[in-house]
């Protein structure tokens, strides 16, 4: 498929609900790494690992990356974005906890929804859709709410919510710059290359800066999770979710992924027995109605 399409299909939903699936599962398996792997060095190296995965994906399907297409500029500019927003959230990681991370992260749909009609004017939000899509985040709140309001004895828990707010409104600048500029008619993997290999460099280098290391020792839990967000997160999944911005109206599909932090919480009920209760159930009915909305014709 080479054209652009209006709306969303069944075949573009099923592939954002399965990326939403694995983002609900990362932030958790980047907090566990955290217990071994510092927060800037364990970034760069999911970065760098996933950008050879890329360059090796793209080379064993004849995929170009080398042209001269007008893309260097549009590359470096959303490779030094994606740098800075997973450079937050992973020193964000160490002051607050996984599940409010991923909750202020989710505010990156609302920076996307106000950016594109300057972008392109067919994605402009009625009202009826800027409500559902404020409904929707309404429902991720609400499965929160209890967090937000139990003391957790962390006085710097404050940094880390405000490095993941930093970090939704990088996500969100760095959908628009591969909309505004040439990576917008290129390859997934070349979009996905340029991040990688980008945030790669800067978050080595802020590692190093900041006297990270490499840990001399890592265990299974450590190595596990890390293999997850480089193989799984990194390269098979972001490389879908930027052939589907390529293909699909971005606003759209920046609602679905509202989901993520819900599936976050429905994997713990179904992979670590934790109960589900009323708040969960009403908050996913909320997220449900508010991108049916946002995607209604």
């Amino acid at each position: 498929m080479t054209a652009r399409k209006e709306h969303l299909d069944a075949l573009a939903v099923a592939c954002v609900l399965g990326c939403c699936v694995l983002w609900g599962l990362n932030q958790v398996a980047a907090k566990l790494a955290l217990a071994e792997i510092p927060p800037l060095t364990q970034a760069a190296a999911r970065s760098i690992g996933a950008a050879l995965l890329v360059a090796a994906w793209s080379r064993a399907r004849a995929i170009p990356l080398r042209q001269r297409d007008g893309t260097l500029a549009g590359g470096l500019a959303a490779g030094a974005l994606f740098a800075a927003e997973f450079g937050c959230i992973f020193v964000g990681l160490q002051y607050t906890t996984a599940s409010r991370m991923v909750v202020f992260i989710y505010l990156a749909p609302f920076v996307i929804a106000l950016g594109m009609p300057f972008i392109a004017a067919t994605e402009r939000l009625s009202l009826r859709q800027l409500a559902g899509l404020a409904g929707a985040f309404a429902g991720v709140a609400w499965a929160f709410a209890e967090g937000f309001s139990t003391p957790s004895g962390n006085e710097l828990q404050w940094v880390g919510d405000t490095l993941g707010v930093a970090a939704a409104v990088f996500w969100g600048a760095t959908t628009l710059v591969i909309r505004a500029t040439r990576l917008s008619s290129a390859s997934a993997e070349k979009t996905l290359l340029y991040q990688l290999a980008v945030s790669g460099a800067l978050l080595a280098l802020g590692a190093m800066l900041v006297g990270e290391s490499w840990p001399g020792r890592l265990s299974a839990a450590s190595l596990g999770p890390l293999a997850f967000q480089t193989v799984v997160v990194c390269f098979a999944s972001y490389l879908l979710w930027f052939w589907l911005i390529r293909h699909y109206p971005a606003t759209p599909l920046a609602s679905f992924t509202l989901l993520t932090p819900i599936s976050g919480l429905l994997a713990g009920v179904l992979l670590l027995s934790e109960p589900i209760t009323l708040r969960l159930v009403v908050a996913l009915a909320a997220v449900t109605a508010g991108i049916a909305i946002v995607n209604k014709r």
